[in-house]
């Protein structure tokens, strides 16, 4: 079986979901220490002028994990998305296919970024078409606080011998842990596909988000074909 595991961004890009398409379990890794200014909170969509955030607004303290970082409420930031959804993709192949999912998205009031975050993932997962099944670290008990041995952990609980890192991981993962853990370690390559999108100038790095709202039914097609699926 092969395991990958990924703190839960929001809405993420591309790479994201082509590692999530290459395992068997894919595991939100919600339980570790929130990143400020990265994208447990916010991603990127193209704009007739370059690319906007959608940032979900956050009340977070030093040191709160990523299940513990509140939704700060008070701001409309659900309006805001869909406003910049309307005007940025309006006229894109596919918005009207994908626009009332979005909606009924941001219709939920959820209170902890975590939740948004995995509920977001879900979202384009289902668009996608994305088989693998998922977990969530914070309904795991025992893990192990050492992030090499926590990673380790997961992936014998749910009875994997493969795990997928990301491109860098050799510079912060013990791999001699994972030999004799029995766990093999292989390493994403993701190469960015271009597609069309709406505007001029290609845009790299946006939210799958981007890609939906152009490619529609092809869109995972088109993420396996560039990296040799």
């Amino acid at each position: 079986m092969i395991a990958a595991i990924h703190q839960p961004q929001f809405m993420p890009w591309l790479g994201y979901f082509d590692k999530m398409d290459r395992c068997d379990v894919f595991i939100f890794l919600d339980n570790v220490q929130y990143k400020k200014n990265e994208y447990q909170n916010r991603n990127r969509v193209k704009t007739s002028w370059g690319w906007q955030w959608l940032t979900v607004p956050v009340h977070y303290r030093f040191t709160q994990k990523i299940n513990e970082v509140l939704i700060d409420n008070s701001v409309d930031w659900q309006k805001r998305h869909l406003h910049a959804l309307q005007t940025n993709y309006g006229k894109s192949l596919y918005f009207e296919r994908y626009i009332g999912l979005f909606r009924e998205f941001y219709h939920q009031k959820e209170h902890v970024i975590s939740k948004v975050n995995i509920d977001s993932v879900i979202l384009l997962k289902e668009m996608l078409g994305i088989k693998s099944e998922i977990a969530t670290a914070s309904e795991m008990e025992g893990l192990r606080d050492e992030p090499n041995l926590r990673l380790i952990d997961i992936c014998k609980r749910l009875g994997a011998d493969t795990y997928i890192a990301g491109r860098d991981g050799n510079i912060y993962m013990n791999l001699e842990m994972f030999k004799d853990a029995g766990i093999n370690v292989i390493f994403q390559e993701f190469r960015h596909p271009v597609y069309r999108q709406v505007f001029d100038k290609f845009e790299y790095f946006m939210s799958a988000i981007d890609l939906i709202f152009n490619c529609g039914e092809e869109s995972m097609d088109i993420i396996r074909k560039e990296n040799g699926q």
